[in-house]
């Protein structure tokens, strides 16, 4: 798919709340219908934060686009993208707004994405032929990052190297492969089975005010006024 299309936008990371998440729940709560706020919660309550899906360069905006839709179904909370050749992009008509519900993480390059997954205490896990694991096997790692590599490149070597596991699909066709748009959405909804439910109360709240930031209009301006107008 072309990038030079008016349904293709860049994918910027999720900014930091400029505010407490309390504050910005407590203000915008009353400004949704109560469905709406209960699906909020609803949709949080069965998030998981210890499955991480990683986009590595990925080139077609269709697919990054189907990726995200897969990682909100599956109940995915947070993508993160390495930069390839451009910055990540995908099909809005494809992605159906998933992306406002999604907490996105950038970086320039696989080794600062890997040292920041380490860091949280995240193993790294790629998809070959030669692997050894099952997607099944992935949900038993207690803290999991999945990448997805580039369409026609595959996984980047550093990714590779520093792999704590590499999991294949099992085929039985003659195909040897699938796309990666395919193969995400069947190790997301494998590899998320047990773990819905995970997030901690604090990055429930959190992702709840960025829920509502996105729903509300004009959302930033009404904070900004309620607050300054408690602050009297």
């Amino acid at each position: 798919m072309k990038r030079d299309v008016p349904e293709v936008e860049e994918l910027g990371p999720t900014p930091p709340l400029e505010h407490p998440a309390r504050d910005i729940v407590e203000i915008l709560s009353p400004m949704v219908t109560d469905d709406r706020l209960a699906r909020f919660v609803g949709v949080l309550s069965r998030r998981t934060g210890s499955l991480i899906t990683v986009l590595d360069g990925l080139s077609d905006p269709h697919n990054g686009a189907a990726v995200l839709r897969s990682c909100d179904a599956f109940g995915c909370h947070e993508v993160q993208t390495v930069r390839g050749r451009w910055p990540f992009a995908f099909s809005s008509h494809v992605s159906r707004g998933t992306e406002r519900w999604l907490l996105h993480r950038a970086f320039e390059d696989a080794e600062s994405c890997c040292d920041a997954l380490e860091a949280r205490g995240f193993g790294v896990y790629v998809a070959a032929m030669e692997g050894t694991l099952r997607p099944e096997d992935l949900a038993h790692v207690p803290k999991a990052a999945i990448v997805v590599g580039n369409e026609h490149r595959g996984v980047s070597d550093v990714f590779r190297q520093r792999a704590a596991g590499i999991y294949r699909i099992p085929m039985v066709g003659f195909v040897e492969s699938l796309n990666v748009s395919v193969a995400s959405a069947i190790t997301l909804y494998t590899a998320t089975q047990g773990r819905h439910g995970d997030l901690s109360a604090a990055d429930r709240e959190e992702a709840l005010a960025h829920f509502l930031l996105a729903q509300v209009r004009d959302s930033d301006r009404i904070v900004r006024d309620a607050l300054a107008l408690r602050s009297r």
